[in-house]
């Protein structure tokens, strides 16, 4: 009689804390529900409430119905709001921390990153691949001066695979004590796949300048645009003579004694086409495999040819071609065909492309001469024929 009365009581217990449990599971529920109407049904009528949103999620985290809110959709995409300026209620001093901006805690406790726009939510995610950030450069046209740089630039940044800093920055040469962050905050900002780029063309001819670029990146990929170096002389006379009319004329500058027919390698429109000097300093740190050295005048005749080339060099699809480039006849070079953006061309300024100075021919023969063995040399180093002579 005991024995069957102990199991009755058993029984009735049992059950008695199954309908508990039932009871207490089924309240969790509908508190759910009705909080999740109240709170999210606010979006829905777009009709402000009185009691902010985020905050009434976060204040139920806190409570008993924390793990069952966490879950809510509404909840876990809430955005932070910045702590009002006066007093705070108990909301405000459960969530506060360190920072006088609240933000919202994921399950592990540590704060969850605003939900991004929903014309964003397409994109991978983070802020950096919506939109961009500034990178170093990855590769670099180098030089030469009046050898077709500018040209390049302004054609290879047709390529949306490319972004590229319009001015010349100077760093590796003129401002390197500035340091890299202020290099990199020049920059463009670039998206993943992207390749940032800029150009200086006196960094070719700067002594310092292959080991400070070998210091920032050894991968870089560097460009370099030249030209027969008795006409790129010539074009840098021109250019210098528009600026000073002052300046003495070219055959002064160009000879140490013009009756010797001695040249004056010192002076830099000399200097800087002795192509030959100035590659050795840079393969002490690039293998030549990293440098590549585009025809200033195979870029007038066929300039999708060469920009062909050079998207082959930085790994990108041809997609810069003959479709870009129309011959402008009254400045002797090719532009760009004008994109359905614009109405006009894109032509390079009107320093370019700017008639040379009329030069003695005799001196163009001694220049000729000069330059002959460190042409020959340079075609050696680099492995093709520029045809100068």
């Amino acid at each position: 009689m005991a024995s069957r009365l102990g199991v009755r009581v058993v029984s009735s217990s049992s059950r008695g804390t199954r309908r508990f449990f039932f009871i207490f599971t089924l309240s969790l529920s509908f508190t759910y529900l009705c909080y999740s109407l109240i709170f999210c049904g606010d979006s829905i009528m777009q009709k402000p409430m009185s009691f902010p949103e985020d905050r009434a999620c976060y204040l139920l985290q806190a409570g008993a119905a924390k793990k069952l809110l966490q879950r809510s959709q509404y909840c876990a995409n809430a955005e932070p709001k910045a702590a009002r300026p006066g007093g705070e209620d108990n909301g405000d001093n459960l969530l506060r921390g360190a920072s006088s901006e609240r933000q919202p805690i994921n399950r592990t406790g540590t704060p969850r990153p605003p939900a991004p726009l929903p014309q964003e939510r397409q994109h991978s995610g983070n802020a950096t691949s919506r939109v961009g950030s500034k990178r170093l450069p990855l590769a670099l046209i180098v030089g030469v001066k009046k050898g077709g740089t500018r040209a390049v630039l302004e054609f290879i940044r047709v390529h949306p695979d490319v972004r590229a800093l319009g001015t010349e920055p100077h760093f590796f040469d003129r401002h390197y004590e500035k340091g890299m962050e202020w290099y990199r905050s020049l920059m463009p900002k670039t998206l993943d796949g992207q390749i940032t780029m800029e150009k200086t063309p006196s960094y070719f001819v700067t002594r310092e300048t292959p080991k400070r670029i070998f210091s920032m990146a050894k991968e870089t990929k560097l460009i370099v645009v030249v030209r027969n170096p008795v006409t790129r002389a010539i074009s840098d006379y021109t250019q210098t003579l528009s600026k000073k009319p002052e300046i003495p004329t070219f055959e002064v500058l160009a000879f140490k004694n013009r009756t010797l027919g001695l040249i004056d390698a010192s002076w830099s429109a000399i200097r800087i086409g002795i192509y030959a000097l100035h590659l050795e300093n840079w393969l002490q740190f690039f293998p030549l495999s990293q440098i590549h050295f585009v025809s200033g005048e195979r870029l007038i005749i066929d300039p999708a040819g060469e920009m062909g080339k050079v998207q082959d060099f930085l790994g990108l699809k041809r997609i810069v071609t003959d479709k870009h480039f129309y011959f402008n006849k009254t400045k002797g070079f090719p532009c760009l065909k004008k994109p359905e953006s614009s109405s006009t061309p894109r032509c390079l300024g009107k320093s370019k492309g700017r008639t040379h100075v009329q030069i003695d021919s005799e001196v163009i023969e001694q220049l000729k001469e000069f330059y002959r063995p460190y042409n020959i040399k340079f075609y050696q180093m680099v492995g093709h024929d520029f045809r100068w002579d």
